[in-house]
């Protein structure tokens, strides 16, 4: 058994492969979505809500969440978020689990108009 704290920062990784655990998914948690456009090419990332509520684009559609709701974004697929509520909280699960720089390099920035929003 292993039991990790976040200790309060606003966002982080609680458990990967980088810690030399077996491991085979990343766990990490948000109090706020981060607007910056981007694809994974790899990775699947798993957002399951805690609190409050979010707006997400998914390439060309519009998600709201909220509190029990969980959204897979599948590799490939260009996301963001848009906004978040100030009581906002996610968790969030990378599979298959990468080690810091390689999960790093595998992130790629994608333009707003791929998702069909105006300039940032």
């Amino acid at each position: 058994m292993r039991l990790e704290r976040s200790g309060g920062e606003p966002k982080g990784w609680l458990a990967g492969p980088w810690d030399g655990g077996a491991l085979g998914v990343s766990v990490g948690f948000a109090n706020a979505g981060i607007d910056e456009p981007h694809v994974h090419e790899r990775i699947s990332e798993i957002y399951l809500v805690a609190r409050g509520r979010s707006l997400v684009r998914v390439e060309q559609e519009t998600v709201e969440l909220g509190p029990g709701d969980v959204l897979v974004v599948e590799p490939g697929e260009a996301h963001t978020f848009l906004e978040s509520s100030d009581d906002y909280f996610h968790f969030v699960v990378h599979a298959p689990g990468l080690a810091e720089e390689e999960a790093r390099r595998e992130k790629s920035p994608v333009p707003r108009a791929r998702l069909g929003l105006p300039p940032g």
